[in-house]
């Protein structure tokens, strides 16, 4: 296979960029059901608005610069009772039925009409959606990720994407989670399974992508 290498520059047309669970509800202090009592100061919300978020606006415009495409996953059911919710989320009490407007991409990165967004009911994109049958349909094999929480949903793309033969990078400062000492260990587990990259580097990666069309 040509250039197999996590850290391989990204191809015009096989690259694409994943926002996970980057919604409202769990970005926006008093909307998480399971953390009410979380004040805008707590250090979750802290790091969402002063990096995470703000790097992720980074990212998001510098793919769309590159023209390659930007997908979004959100935890959303498809009915409005959640039954079709897997077994661990209705024992997590996790439950974003359709349509919930606080369900919605978070308005930095609000989604272009013609971008894609896909509701999922599991930790696992790839195990709830049909992204894979997407990204392979797309022509997709370098897949940037980014989003909340690294230990949990994030952790899942990565690896899972990995499994499924896809070229995998991790943006670590444009993802976030509930403690530094979680979002750090997180990195170690899974850094097995993708490139671990900062905003910076990916952003000046996305750069040389756009170069020939330039010419």
């Amino acid at each position: 296979m040509r250039d197999l290498r996590r850290d391989a520059p990204y191809e015009a047309g096989a690259t694409a960029l994943l926002f996970v669970d980057m919604q409202t509800i769990w970005a926006v202090p008093g909307l998480d059901p399971h953390h009410p009592e979380w004040t805008a100061e707590h250090p979750f919300y802290q790091q969402l608005r002063t990096v995470t978020i703000p790097n992720q606006v980074r990212l998001l415009e510098a793919a769309r610069g590159a023209g390659i495409e930007v997908l979004h996953t959100i935890i959303e059911c498809l009915t409005l009772d959640g039954r079709d919710r897997s077994p661990d989320y209705v024992l997590s009490d996790i439950f974003v039925p359709k349509g919930l407007p606080d369900g919605r991409v978070i308005d930095e990165l609000a989604p272009l009409e013609n971008e894609i967004v896909l509701p999922k009911t599991s930790s696992g994109v790839f195990n709830s959606t049909n992204i894979e049958y997407v990204l392979r349909n797309l022509g997709i094999r370098q897949l940037i990720v980014a989003g909340t929480v690294t230990d949990q949903c994030v952790d899942m793309a990565v690896r899972d994407a990995a499994d499924r033969g896809f070229l995998v990078t991790c943006v670590s400062d444009a993802c976030a989670t509930y403690t530094q000492e979680r979002h750090d260990g997180a990195l170690r587990a899974f850094g097995g399974y993708c490139w671990v990259a900062d905003t910076d580097t990916v952003v000046a990666r996305l750069a040389d992508v756009t170069a020939p069309a330039a010419v």
